[in-house]
């Protein structure tokens, strides 16, 4: 008894949170993760891009949109945390929802990562103001190497800061996020129009369209790191899963915030280029940076942009901390993992060795990328691949349960379908998904083509987890490369019935119970006798 009642009282414990999120809530879940993204890729992007910048955000943003489109489908049908992993699983079996999942795991390390390098990049927007030098003058020479070791010891302590706050149960309550998103959708709404007011030059956007152009293989490399602009879609599944209305407010919501960021992305990079030449736009404040080139409001509006980035930032960072141990508990339910990594504080109550596992392997990866010559490129390096590879898998399970599952009512569809007839079922099959997956598939090719790290820590990362998953799989006596047997249409109705998501409810079964009938007239147009009840019991 003991076993099954850890799981119950988590599950609740979700339940709980699901009936305090609102539909303001809901988006400013989604935008505290996704919307902090434009401070860490827009310096990136325009290192890579040069002067079509804006057109790689362009390119990727197109992209994004198709592939919010389709969370946003997958979250209101199947309403449960697990993101793209639950999804996976349930169209593709276990070994391709697990390669997800680990796909998953590596994005919120590097998110760990990435975005605690970038919170203390902000921070370092004062540094010359505090130590009359920037942190750059600070290096540590160790043979060819020379480590910004100051930065990399203020992230560092970020992350162990995290870890601490995770592990005592302390998290950023729904209210910081609401009321954080809030002054940030201001804050940059304000540098866009003040930006583009007082400060923006088109001949200085068209010179560099025309004189400063990157090559095919340079824009090819700043397409497919401006995918990170627009990574944290998976916070709109979470969400899902905290949410009382999920079929009705995640709609809603998620679509306002995938345009949302898309804009946000296009006019920063836009205002960018036509304030600042390309090869002055720092890698680690670029917002910032930005901000303070605006003439009369720049002297307040730079150090702001700065504190705000450092903060928002660091709550993306939390975020790849808390999710990490919400993604491996769902693993470990459904048997993909081990349940040691589900082990809790005898105090705290919260999941520490997880936590502490993969937050190390986060500073691991910190560690590693400031024996590089960009820490912050070599990390948005690794981070496109995982969230690419965990698109892609989506995309087709997408695909995938439309065929196979046309059954479960599904409050949001992607449009353009076209109607067929599969094995005997109605699916509406969805023309922008397949359009989707190649777009997805060839942002993963970009990053295999010229990702130098990339393209061979995400496939060793993948071949590593690979190896553990066969092990676990054989040490358990469960099939290895197949799936085990899950009652989904009893899943489906009691995930419904949690959401309190009834009318679907309803319209589920009646779908069954025409599914079922139609079965029976085939058997007994067959010529065949249908089984009774007690004999099929």
């Amino acid at each position: 008894m003991a076993e099954p009642e850890r799981p119950q009282t988590a599950e609740e414990a979700e339940l709980s949170l699901r009936r305090d999120v609102t539909v303001w809530g809901s988006y400013m879940w989604g935008y505290a993760d996704v919307g902090a993204d434009i401070y860490t890729a827009l310096g990136l992007v325009i290192a890579s891009a040069h002067g079509a910048a804006n057109l790689a955000f362009a390119a990727a943003g197109l992209v994004y949109i198709m592939i919010g489109l389709c969370y946003t489908e997958l979250a209101a049908a199947y309403p449960v945390a697990g993101g793209g992993h639950y999804f996976t699983l349930r169209g593709l079996g276990d070994l391709l929802g697990f390669i997800a999942g680990t796909a998953l795991l590596l994005d919120y390390t590097i998110d760990i990562a990435l975005f605690a390098v970038a919170s203390a990049g902000y921070l370092n927007f004062f540094f010359p103001w505090l130590w009359g030098a920037p942190v750059d003058a600070f290096m540590l020479k160790v043979g060819p190497l020379r480590i910004q070791w100051v930065w990399l010891l203020e992230a560092s302590l970020l992350i162990a800061f995290l870890v601490w706050l995770n592990i005592r149960g302390i998290r950023e309550s729904s209210l910081l996020n609401e009321v954080l998103g809030l002054i940030d959708i201001c804050t940059e709404s304000a540098i866009i129009m003040l930006g583009f007011l007082f400060a923006f030059k088109p001949q200085l956007l068209a010179y560099q369209w025309r004189h400063e152009f990157p090559d095919l293989h340079q824009f090819m490399y700043g397409s497919s790191l401006a995918i990170i602009s627009f990574v944290g879609l998976e916070s709109i599944s979470q969400a899902a899963q905290e949410t009382r209305r999920p079929a009705t407010i995640i709609p809603r919501t998620s679509l306002t915030l995938i345009f949302t960021v898309f804009i946000f992305a296009l006019a920063f990079s836009t205002l960018a280029l036509g304030v600042m030449p390309w090869r002055t736009v720092p890698i680690n404040d670029p917002v910032a940076h930005l901000a303070h080139q605006i003439p009369y409001a720049g002297i307040l509006a730079g150090p702001f942009a700065a504190l705000l980035g450092a903060t928002i930032l660091l709550i993306s960072a939390n975020s790849g901390v808390m999710s990490v141990s919400r993604l491996t508990f769902s693993m470990s339910q459904l048997r993909l993992v081990t349940g040691w990594l589900d082990a809790v504080h005898p105090t705290y109550r919260t999941p520490h060795r997880a936590i502490i596992l993969f937050a190390l392997i986060g500073w691991i990866e910190t560690f590693l990328s400031f024996l590089t010559p960009s820490a912050m490129d070599t990390l948005g390096n690794m981070y496109a691949f995982g969230a690419t590879l965990g698109y892609l898998l989506v995309f087709v399970s997408l695909i995938v349960l439309r065929i196979t599952d046309p059954y479960t009512p599904r409050p949001y569809r992607m449009p353009f379908n076209l109607p067929l007839r599969i094995a005997g079922r109605r699916v509406r099959f969805p023309i922008l998904g397949v359009v989707g997956m190649l777009g997805v598939g060839m942002i993963l090719f970009e990053v295999v083509l010229t990702h130098k790290i990339g393209r061979i820590a995400g496939p060793a990362w993948v071949a590593v987890s690979f190896i553990y998953y066969l092990w676990f799989r054989r040490s358990q006596k469960l099939p290895l490369l197949g799936s085990l047997p899950r009652d989904w249409e009893g899943e489906q109705r009691k995930v419904l019935e949690e959401a309190e998501e009834f009318e679907l409810l309803e319209q589920y079964n009646i779908a069954l119970a025409q599914r079922d009938r139609y079965r029976r007239l085939r058997t007994v147009r067959a010529g065949q006798r249908p089984s009774s009840p007690a004999s099929s019991s």
